[in-house]
């Protein structure tokens, strides 16, 4: 409560309305997947920074199109009632490529147990906890934070 997101160009705002906006955005692509790396973190007492290495690949609806971004997240954190929690969120965004998909006709270069949104992916099948969380999650009515 009370956090910050500035994932500019594409928002500004609440920590709550980031993530109520974020089906939204990820409707706009077939299959997404992001990715940190190289944290490096200060902290002074009660308060804190960080700086994040990002990727966010994302699949175009036509699956025609991958859309790359890379950057950082410069980070600020509060600890509250002995707790590290997000005060502000800021996207750097260093570089973007578009690169054309080159995918065989009939996906034959995807592997019969490829990723896939939903329960349907892979890894519910190899991992019993997994599975049993998701579907735990599944049966929450509405899972946007008011």
């Amino acid at each position: 409560p009370g956090a910050s997101d500035d994932h500019r160009p594409y928002f500004q705002g609440s920590a709550e309305d980031y993530i109520n906006w974020l089906p939204s955005m990820l409707d706009n692509w077939q299959a997404t997947s992001h990715a940190i790396s190289n944290c490096l973190f200060i902290i002074d007492g009660n308060e804190a920074e960080g700086e994040i290495l990002t990727r966010a690949w994302h699949r175009s609806k036509d699956g025609k199109q991958d859309v790359i971004g890379y950057g950082r997240y410069a980070d600020r954190y509060q600890k509250r009632d002995g707790i590290w929690r997000f005060a502000h969120r800021s996207l750097v965004l260093d570089y973007d490529e578009t690169n054309v998909v080159n995918m065989p006709e009939g996906n034959a270069g995807v592997a019969d147990n490829a990723g896939q949104a939903g329960s349907g992916d892979p890894v519910y099948t190899a991992l019993a906890l997994f599975a049993k969380d998701r579907t735990a999650s599944d049966n929450i009515p509405d899972k946007k934070l008011k």
